[in-house]
């Protein structure tokens, strides 16, 4: 059975949105060079001591109160770190860079303080290492802030950025075995998360106010926690989910013209108690993933409530404990997939509470849907349609 008229245009928005997979190349992208006036001093680390001549402190100190851009080479091998080291002030920028070879920063014992205080703006880290910080490792206070080739590991906090600061890049670095790699705890325009690597870490955001982006959040393969920010009128998605081990939880996502929550190959990914009102199209969107957990959701006046599509048979999805109201059209669409659907609730949707497609790809063999339905409550509508292939496993019109 071909797909209707409708179906077949959010089929198409769908297949369209797979575009934005594109917009992730950049994640591989290098970083334009940044503009800055000359430097007015080079110093040298040429002791791995916590204070003293030669030491990262002295030339923090000196770089500070410099009439002009400074530069700081680390020159040893390895820098322990024992006492707060002064905050990064220069107004005029400052760089920090390694020699060849490298150079560790070890902050065992360092109480709590951040290892850099980022509290001036135009400031770069290229290739450093920190380790063993019980604090964070770096504070960003400052916009223009950029970390390159770098390593931070066993820490509380990785980088921890400040409401409002602009501008800040990340790329090309290691985050392992931190609590939380990264965590910005508000907005922050014109900043990016390029080509780094997570192992072992949270990313944790929350608490934010996004507003008329294309995309409000894009994360792939990283350990993200999205908890309790506020998304409006994204033109594309306001969250868009690549890969493995996001939690989406307790976020409000309002108007937009395409996607609130779009998970995309996404493995073991949890989207739970969000509240998804007046998107265009899917309020919420699972495809071609495994293990993905919906549950207790807040879903009204959207154009579709969810949808499921070509996912993993054997490591199903599950949506539960959802409230779908007032959709324009279908309240859970299932394409080419099996998940199950357990204890969901639909009111007023205009269409079908629960609509089942096999997908036929042009040429190739269908994808069968299979839904299990568990204890669904479809209200006064339609309680499912589905085409003569597509099997459903569970009374469709339990309550």
């Amino acid at each position: 059975m071909r797909l209707s008229g409708r179906l077949s245009a959010a089929m198409g928005l769908l297949l369209a949105l797979g575009a934005l997979v594109s917009v992730s190349r950049w994640y591989g992208a290098a970083l334009p060079e940044r503009s800055s006036a000359a430097t007015s001093v080079e110093l040298d680390v040429t002791s791995g001591d916590d204070r003293g001549a030669g030491s990262l402190r002295e030339a923090l100190f000196t770089a500070d109160a410099a009439p002009g851009r400074a530069r700081i080479v680390l020159r040893v091998d390895r820098i322990t770190v024992d006492t707060p080291l002064p905050p990064l002030v220069n107004a005029y920028g400052l760089s920090i860079v390694v020699a060849a070879g490298g150079a560790e920063l070890d902050a065992h014992g360092l109480d709590k303080a951040p290892v850099f205080d980022v509290d001036a703006a135009h400031v770069s880290i290229t290739g450093v290492r920190i380790r063993n910080c019980s604090g964070t490792a770096i504070l960003v206070r400052a916009g223009d802030f950029q970390l390159t080739g770098g390593s931070i590991e066993l820490c509380d906090i990785g980088i921890d950025v400040a409401e409002g600061m602009r501008a800040v890049e990340l790329a090309h670095n290691t985050f392992l075995r931190n609590r939380l790699g990264v965590r910005f705890a508000g907005a922050s325009a014109n900043s990016r998360l390029v080509a780094n690597r997570f192992s072992a870490n949270t990313i944790d955001i929350r608490e934010n106010r996004f507003s008329q982006d294309r995309v409000g959040i894009m994360a792939g393969n990283i350990a993200l926690r999205l908890e309790r920010n506020v998304f409006g009128n994204a033109r594309e998605a306001a969250i868009h989910l690549l890969g493995a081990g996001a939690v989406v939880r307790g976020n409000r996502i309002s108007g937009g013209g395409a996607m609130g929550v779009f998970a995309e190959n996404a493995t073991a990914t949890s989207i739970v108690d969000n509240e998804i009102d007046h998107v265009d199209a899917y309020a919420i969107l699972v495809r071609g993933s495994a293990d993905a957990l919906v549950r207790n959701n807040q879903l009204h006046n959207c154009g579709y409530g969810m949808a499921f599509v070509l996912g993993d048979a054997r490591r199903p999805s599950t949506a539960a404990d959802n409230l779908i109201l007032a959709v324009r059209y279908n309240a859970i669409d299932v394409i080419g997939d099996s998940p199950i659907l357990r204890h969901n609730r639909v009111r007023a949707a205009r269409a079908s509470a629960l609509h089942v497609e096999d997908y036929r790809p042009p040429g190739a063999a269908p994808v069968p849907a299979h839904p299990f339905l568990d204890s669904n409550d479809w209200g006064d509508v339609t309680a499912a349609t589905a085409t003569s292939a597509a099997r459903l496993s569970g009374p469709a019109t339990a309550r």
